[in-house]
């Protein structure tokens, strides 16, 4: 997504989930008795160009590519169900957060610079 040379960013389908919703997790599911087994966490399913989109919002100095290859693929995106990652008390940082504060993080240690 970010230009190192590349002319047209892949397009395609992520999943999403912050880094602190995960850690969250882990320690609510070693808490809770009941909430034994596996859990899928995933904020947001998106097209890597709204993602794009999404950093360009907060961030237009910063050197993203300009296209897609397919700006939404033929495949939709799928759905992942959050009831189970809800019942251990997880109510997910929405992926603008996680993006501009991820951004921020890079900024401050010096590992991106724009």
């Amino acid at each position: 997504m970010y230009d190192a040379g590349q002319e047209i960013l892949s397009s395609g389908i992520y999943t999403y989930v912050d880094v602190r919703d995960v850690a969250y997790a882990h320690v609510q599911a070693l808490e809770i008795a009941s909430a034994n087994g596996r859990y899928c966490l995933v904020e947001t399913v998106t097209y890597s160009s709204e993602t794009r989109k999404i950093l360009h919002k907060f961030y237009p100095a910063l050197n993203l590519l300009e296209k897609c290859k397919d700006e939404k693929p033929v495949i939709p995106p799928f759905q992942v169900s959050k009831e189970r990652a809800k019942s251990l008390g997880i109510d997910f940082l929405p992926l603008e957060v996680s993006l501009r504060d991820t951004v921020e993080s890079l900024r401050e240690k010096k590992f991106l610079s724009f």
